[in-house]
């Protein structure tokens, strides 16, 4: 166990490594932050190293400053955590991140534990693209293997031309194509895992998304109790295979026969768990710092229904009109670029469990 009054240290310096920082001050605990963008805004709450995560001796600094490393973000090199795994110990460790940070070693990783995914190729040039698309049901969404989220290093193609003129304009090196989901909605769960198999996990959430950025979550899903449990068992299983320590967001379709099929994981807090700071008596930010301090896991069952909106680009210039909603939850990032479609808060809303006003 790492009692409070012990430092943690964050790799990523966004919005939710501030949260996560927030979250580890009330447990006692400091927090240093370690990102290469000077305007992170970790920053502001935390103990900073602001350098390329290449910089082998500001990470000798920083894990002779840490009792413990976690991330916030899954694009870090994983040479940098296992630099650090050999001086401190890392939550997740290297051997997550390097599924999880790439789309074809996360379906192959999936596709072995026979966890149900969409069927998919992997394809090296647009010719393979072009091949695959037929087998794949005629549609489909090709990826890139990295760097891809909110809707970025991803094309639906419904064509065997679009396939191949997709992966050009996508760049060089391999690919993902995967056949298009007809799904009913998109859920995910949040799961939270110690280093001695411990665990917590919070109900699915339903999950919205406008031009491929999550817009809205609603927070229980409204789905069968049984599908629920389904799932939340599912992003259990997917953990403990992973050997995770912290938490894993488990993103699902729902397919219109009622079945799931993972979509993407994320070994840190995830956009669509910000509710839990205003309806959960323990966050999934909270949880986090719990799980890779081996202190006890929170209780993650919710006490209110939430909805949770996403304040994109110039929607943050609202605040004033949303501090004063009665009953609005406000939680504004601080950064200070306002870009369209960048995530500069979100406001959450909760209602009873039962009964309550949805959408």
């Amino acid at each position: 166990m790492i009692p409070p009054g012990a430092t943690l240290g964050i790799l990523g310096g966004g919005q939710l490594g501030r949260m996560t920082a927030l979250a580890a001050a009330r447990l006692g605990y400091s927090c240093h932050v370690f990102a290469p963008e000077p305007d992170s805004p970790a920053f502001a709450v935390a103990r900073a190293t602001c350098t390329s995560y290449e910089d082998q001796r500001a990470l000798e600094a920083f894990a002779a400053s840490v009792s413990v490393v976690t991330l916030e973000f899954e694009n870090v090199p994983v040479a940098a955590l296992e630099l650090l795994s050999r001086r401190v110990p890392v939550r997740p460790n290297a051997a997550v991140l390097a599924v999880t940070q790439d789309r074809l070693a996360e379906k192959r990783f999936l596709t072995k534990h026979r966890f149900p995914v969409a069927p998919h190729r992997e394809v090296r040039d647009p010719a393979e693209a072009r091949q695959a698309l037929p087998a794949l049901g005629g549609r489909g969404v090709l990826k890139t293997t990295r760097f891809g989220y909110d809707g970025r290093g991803q094309r639906i193609v419904e064509s065997p031309r679009e396939a191949e003129e997709a992966f050009a304009a996508l760049g060089i090196g391999p690919k993902v194509l995967e056949a298009f989901v007809d799904f009913e909605r998109e859920i995910s769960v949040v799961t939270a895992r110690r280093a001695d198999g411990a665990r917590a996990s919070y109900p699915p959430v339903e999950n919205r998304h406008e031009h491929h950025i999550l817009r809205t979550t609603l927070a229980p899903a409204s789905i069968a109790p049984s599908l629920a449990a389904e799932a939340v068992a599912l992003a259990e299983a997917v953990a403990r295979a992973l050997d995770v320590v912290g938490l894993l967001a488990v993103e699902m379709f729902v397919t219109r026969d009622g079945r799931l099929l993972i979509n993407e994981l994320a070994p840190r807090p995830h956009n669509s768990g910000h509710w839990t700071l205003d309806a959960c008596p323990v966050s999934q930010f909270e949880q986090l710092v719990r799980a890779v301090c081996d202190l006890p896991l929170g209780d993650p069952t919710p006490f209110a229904a939430a909805v949770m909106d996403n304040l994109l680009g110039e929607e943050v210039r609202a605040w004033p009109r949303l501090l004063a909603e009665p009953g609005a939850r406000v939680h504004l990032y601080g950064k200070h670029e306002i870009r369209p479609g960048r995530k500069m808060g979100h406001v959450t809303r909760i209602y009873p469990l039962e009964g309550g006003l949805r959408r």
